[in-house]
């Protein structure tokens, strides 16, 4: 499968700090990679010397085979950025930022009007062409910041926490319009601290931690290695057992609380059920709301990986 981008041996030191310790990974067309790590793991270090705003100490990214530093706009012409924070030209009117993206990129002008107006008409930005960006929503100019950097038709997509901080509406839209153009072929790269996202929407997750690659693999199989991860979890309505006793239950290797509820970690979840619904019945005054066994979710993947570091940040 054809490689979009590269990462082979990238280091980035900052005095005697090593802020990205050669780091290597490949991301393939088509495929939507996401980019995981906690604070001060190197992981924006990592994206900015992927899109060439940083350059590296040792090692090499190339997009699309052109080395991002020795061929930067080569590279370039082959990637749009759409980073956290929405940067757009405040002054100039909806119309006027996606127009000047375009220029910029060399579209012709045929195509960029036809993709403009596509583009705000799929992101539903068309009844605010005429509209200063200063005057948008945060949702609204992350949407805006979207149809700039699409409109130059690139190969490869950068998107910083896409949808941080943004409501509902626009964060469903946003994941929408993104899924729909990776089918079509866009390969995305995704750094995003919501881990459901990254569950959803990724082929393939890698994680950073201490500037190093520590897992990469597909959400599904970086869960499947933490069976021993896996859980039942029970509410009571009625009555609460002592934590010792569920803890004695045979299969249990481990026994928390979390809110209302107690988890118990097993290999066998099929066999704990069946303890806990024996325990409840010799045991007066119990009466159960909920049981259910669950799967490590990919967030539990990343705290086990991670030593419980949250993801965000540098």
């Amino acid at each position: 499968m054809q490689t979009i981008i590269e990462a082979s041996g990238l280091t980035k030191r900052f005095g005697d700090l090593v802020a990205v310790d050669h780091v290597s990974f490949s991301v393939r067309k088509g495929e939507i990679f996401g980019f995981l790590g906690p604070n001060g793991a190197g992981k924006t270090t990592t994206v900015r010397m992927l899109t060439g705003v940083l350059d590296s100490t040792e090692g090499s990214a190339t997009v699309e085979e052109h080395d991002v530093r020795r061929e930067a706009l080569l590279a370039r012409a082959h990637m749009a950025v759409v980073p956290e924070e929405a940067n757009v030209y405040l002054d100039l009117s909806v119309w006027q930022n996606i127009m000047l993206m375009a220029e910029l990129h060399g579209v012709r002008r045929e195509k960029r009007l036809r993709r403009g107006k596509e583009l705000l008409q799929r992101l539903g930005l068309a009844d605010r062409t005429r509209q200063k960006a200063r005057a948008l929503s945060k949702g609204l100019r992350q949407r805006l910041m979207l149809c700039a950097a699409l409109v130059t038709n690139p190969e490869a997509l950068f998107l910083d926490e896409p949808t941080s901080g943004l409501d509902v509406q626009s964060a469903k839209l946003i994941r929408s319009i993104v899924a729909d153009l990776n089918e079509n072929g866009l390969t995305v790269f995704l750094t995003t601290h919501n881990m459901a996202e990254a569950s959803e929407m990724c082929s393939r997750v890698a994680i950073i931690d201490h500037g190093r690659i520590v897992a990469i693999d597909t959400p599904e199989k970086l869960r499947s290695t933490m069976i021993s991860r896996q859980y039942v979890e029970v509410e009571f309505a009625q009555g609460s057992p002592e934590m010792e006793e569920l803890e004695c239950l045979p299969g249990v290797s481990q026994a928390e609380m979390r809110g209302r509820a107690f988890r118990l970690y097993t290999k066998e979840p099929g066999g704990v059920l069946a303890e806990v619904v024996r325990l409840t019945d010799r045991k007066d005054g119990l009466k159960i709301s909920d049981l259910g066994s669950r799967k490590p979710s990919l967030e539990d993947v990343f705290l086990h990986i991670t030593g419980g570091r949250k993801e965000g940040g540098q």
